[in-house]
């Protein structure tokens, strides 16, 4: 069937702000749709409270309504548009796109008849479709109707009936609370007097009150199906996918592994038969599906976990594993389409009715942020902890999860091999019981220390074959051991590649020598690192999308053009202290390169942005951001120069090395950069330049350390060098704390200094971005915070522009900020803390990049600040080039929001060390707003050190 002509203008239900479970693939997934809408001559708006996505920025959609998440307020955006002769009537709704915020809120609108009262048709997906697959009872009464099989359970809405069903299943159990995201208030009752409190959290948390108790199938193996069904009842499958981890740990903390790797062919055809018959039970729908089943390792029986109606985080990952769009195709069979009438994306010349098959591996591991959240529940279950993930592609296996654990920023070369196993075989198999972060290291840690493969098979549960693997690598090791780096055999050394070794990692195992001698060794042996497309059709067809990752092989299929191009470095996984902004960034970097005629070049590894969707970039390379494979994307490539001011810290941190090998940093050169990264030689400059700030030390351990806070007087702010989102900062009052706290960061980050700042006790916190093009300086944005300095400015609530500080401060932070931007030779962004004490003007720290702070900005004043900085920093254009105009009427609060709910033993304080996961933005006309009032009534509730 063709599209439905009915249907003229849509409205998109975004997800808001990023929490645990819920996160920028939504963003991804929204984008892509709108953009895919837009394709088919349809005007669409978005509703999204979330101002650092590339979703909420006008090159995505017609209309974007920057509001609370409320019926409320879709209710007065489909009135808008009926009052108003410039706005088309909204003819539908697509609420698949933005999570389960998007279809509990469709859910909602549905109930109190508003799309019936505007005439809206809800497309993507059947209400009564979410009705029965978001009903635990009604989920299970129709999987048992239909003949597919689950677990046993009963449905509870009371602690009696909760009680009834435990006596009648037995212990293990799951409690599974109804319309939740993330396994929100889920979790396993192993023995009865656990069960108490378990079933209190799980009725609480579900917004109807009601839980399932289910048998628990710990250690079984899970699997999902990423599925798309048209109106004519067509349906494919796109990706199957592997949990690494067996049953008991949520799907979003578990490593997956696509395509699935130890799925029987009997077993997987009967998985697939039971998907299909599950998504068409469900509803008249067309759209995107995500099925998960749990199958039993001893006789392969298959039992149905859940149907997700909607795309959702794994759809993100099928989507970049298969470089098949799966929201774009869904936004399309929501309009009418059928999957025959609509061209294929990669091929161009072929259907979307097509199921990709994949000549490589795609492995994610997900990134916690413990550190940030003291007291937490490490132990991983049945509600999700991580905060991003990473995606990594390779020709096996075990290359994929190597350049995965390059991928995630936590100072890892690979699987081990790096010098920061754990030794103590007690802490290894708690580790290995009670699975945490680390257990995958963990694993190849007890290998190396001799653990028998079947005692880790047993305590974890983890498929034998994966096992095999990673003990493969602990024998390669062995057999490294016996050589010199001037003497390893050259098969044997592109074997070592081939498993996914990095240059640094066989250095380690060598022992005495250097990265860039293994490098060297490397290519005189000829061992290059090639490129592989991503062509989703095991290259059957010709594709046409310039989509690569690495690999060490024969043949190399990314051949450079004679084009001048630039390169973009991504940002990496999502963590806090740098999350989503910085694709924002990223995305508005390459706009930005591709409209000043250079040939634009992505880096990333995090399969959640929009910044690695195939068709953002001219050329998108789907790799870690890590220095060797960094580097030989630039040998291949030679572009004029590498953007790494957009992708926070991450790219950052690579300036000094790309420098060194003679490649071009575009926008401000990494000699200023590192003056201001580097605190004392930062503060030497404010000296010189004669701006206030406060009296500083720097220490290489604790003695320095308390000689330096006795000097400058407690209490004092302690934090290192070179890190993002207030990593490691504290606020100490005495000597005692202060060696604690010194101690525990040269532990976490060897050869770091530490700077020692007097902390300005209730001092107010405010902070400019602007751009700067060498010659002239452009204030962006001043924003007061409304909590005190003490409280990291991403946890902060922050208004646009200044309320209360008087013109002396406003003016003396302008003047400030152009001094420094001068003196630093910025090209392009930076951003400047300051505090405010007494009406005098102190800077706390200054950052020559993009900043959390600048899409706000970008969004409030309804300004492309990014793209503008791009080319300045690219130098096709200047300031004087650009007129620029402030749209604000009013204020608007950067609002942060915080995923306490998932670590319900955490204490809610706040301090110099960033704890949010996310932000929302609010517009108020003015400083009588009652909500406005109350923030400011609250302001230094949370202080803490």
């Amino acid at each position: 069937m063709p599209k439905d002509t009915s249907i003229r203008s849509v409205l998109i239900i975004g997800s808001g702000p990023i929490i645990i479970g819920q996160a920028c693939e939504f963003d991804y997934s929204g984008s892509q749709a709108a953009l895919s809408l837009k394709e088919e001559g349809i005007t669409v708006s978005i509703i999204n409270s979330n101002p650092a996505t590339i979703m909420t920025d006008k090159v995505i959609g017609d209309h974007v309504y920057l509001r609370p998440l409320s019926v409320d307020s879709i209710e007065e955006i489909l009135q808008e548009h009926i009052a108003s002769s410039d706005l088309p009537k909204i003819d539908a709704v697509l609420p698949t796109m933005g999570g389960q915020t998007a279809l509990n809120l469709c859910k909602e609108a549905e109930e109190r008849g508003v799309w019936e009262k505007y005439g809206v048709k809800v497309v993507g997906v059947d209400v009564d479709a979410i009705e029965k697959t978001e009903n635990r009872e009604s989920f299970r009464q129709l999987m048992v109707d239909i003949g597919v099989g689950v677990a046993e359970s009963k449905i509870a809405n009371s602690f009696l009936e909760g009680k009834e069903a435990a006596q009648l299943i037995g212990f293990p159990l799951v409690i599974r609370p109804s319309y939740t995201l993330g396994g929100s208030g889920g979790g396993f009752v192993h023995k009865k007097e656990e069960f108490d409190a378990a079933l209190k959290r799980g009725l609480e948390a579900s917004p109807t009150h009601e839980v399932l108790v289910e048998k628990a199938v710990l250690g079984w193996k899970e699997y999902e199906l990423e599925l798309l069904r048209d109106s004519n009842d067509n349906v494919i499958i796109i990706c199957s996918i592997e949990n690494f981890d067996p049953m008991g740990i949520h799907t979003g903390d578990s490593i997956t592994v696509a395509p699935a790797m130890t799925l029987s062919d009997r077993c997987y055809q009967d998985m697939r038969n039971q998907a299909i018959k599950m998504m068409r039970a469900i509803g008249n729908f067309a759209g995107g599906c995500n099925v998960q089943f749990s199958v039993n390792p001893a006789d392969d029986s298959i039992i149905a976990i859940e149907i997700n109606p909607r795309v959702s985080r794994s759809s993100a990952l099928a989507s970049k594993a298969t470089g098949y769009p799966i929201a774009k195709i869904a936004a399309k069979l929501a309009i009418g389409y059928n999957l025959d009438e609509i061209e294929n994306q990669i091929t161009k010349t072929t259907s979307a009715y097509f199921e990709p098959t994949l000549d490589y591996v795609i492995v994610k591991i997900p990134r916690w942020n413990f550190d940030k959240f003291k007291g937490a529940n490490k132990e991983l279950g049945l509600q999700m902890k991580s905060v991003g993930e990473v995606m990594a592609i390779g020709r096996t296996f075990i290359e994929a999860l190597q350049k995965a654990c390059q991928s995630l920023e936590i100072n890892r070369a690979g699987l081990g091999a790096d010098g920061r196993q754990v030794r103590n075989i007690e802490e290894i198999m708690d580790g290995l019981e009670h699975a945490s972060w680390n257990r995958l290291f963990l694993i190849k840690d007890a290998m190396t220390m001799g653990v028998p493969l079947e005692s880790i098979r047993k305590v974890t549960k983890i498929d034998k074959w994966f096992l095999n693997q990673i003990q493969e690598l602990v024998a390669l090791e062995i057999e490294l051991k016996r050589y010199s780096l001037n003497n390893i055999p050259q098969d044997f050394f592109f074997t070592l590649k081939q498993k996914g070794f990095s240059d640094i990692q066989i250095a380690w195992l060598l022992g005495n020598v250097t990265e860039d001698e293994v490098y060297d060794r490397r290519k005189a042996l000829g061992i290059n690192r090639v490129y592989k497309m991503v062509d989703t059709c095991a290259a059957e067809f010709p594709a046409q999308t310039p989509y690569y990752y690495s690999s060490f092989d024969e043949e190399n299929e990314s051949i450079p053009s004679e084009n001048k191009k630039v390169i973009v470095l991504g940002s990496g996984p999502n963590r806090i202290g740098q999350g989503i902004e910085f694709d924002y960034s990223c995305v508005h970097g390459l706009l930005a390169a591709k409209e000043s005629g250079f040939e634009a070049i992505m880096v990333n590894c995090n399969p959640e942005t929009v910044s690695t969707d195939f068709n953002m970039a001219d050329k998108l390379y789907f790799e870690p951001v890590f220095w060797e494979h960094v580097r030989e994307i630039i040998e291949l490539e030679k572009p004029v120069g590498v953007i790494v001011q957009l992708g926070g810290q991450t790219a950052l941190k690579m300036a000094e090395k790309l420098t060194q090998i003679g490649v071009k940093i575009i926008g401000t050169s990494f000699e200023n950069m590192d003056i201001a990264e580097d605190r004392g030689r930062f503060s030497d400059l404010l000296k010189e330049l004669n701006i206030p700030y406060p009296k500083y030390g720097v220490a290489e351990n604790a003695e320095e350390a308390i000689v330096v806070a006795n000097e400058v007087g407690y209490p004092v702010l302690v934090r290192p060098s070179y890190v993002l989102g207030g990593q490691g900062m504290s606020i100490v009052i005495n000597d005692e704390d202060l060696e604690k706290a010194v101690v525990k960061l040269l532990g976490d980050l060897p050869g770091n200094r530490v700077l020692i700042d007097h902390f300005l006790d209730r001092a107010e916190e405010a902070e400019s971005d602007s751009i700067s093009d060498g010659d002239d300086v452009h204030i962006v944005g001043m924003m007061e915070h409304i909590e005190p300095a003490g409280i990291h400015s991403g946890d902060s609530f922050a208004v646009l522009p200044t309320f209360s500080l008087p013109e002396t401060v406003t003016k003396a932070m302008e003047e400030y900020s152009i001094k420094i931007a001068k003196a630093l030779d910025v090209r392009g962004l930076l951003n400047i803390q300051f505090a405010i004490k007494d009406e005098k003007v102190y800077v706390i720290e200054a950052n020559p990049r993009a900043s959390r702070t600048v899409p706000f900005i970008a969004k409030a004043y309804d300004v492309p600040y990014i793209n503008i900085a791009a080319k300045i920093m690219l130098g096709v254009a200047k300031l004087k080039d650009f007129t620029i105009v402030r749209k604000l009427k009013g204020y608007a609060i950067k609002e942060p929001v915080f995923s306490y709910d998932k670590f319900p033993e955490v204490q809610k304080e706040l301090g110099p060390e960033m704890k949010s996961t996310g932000e929302a933005i609010r517009f108020i006309k003015d400083l009588e707003d009652p909500y406005f009032r109350k923030l400011y009534k609250d302001k230094s509730m949370y202080l803490s050190k």
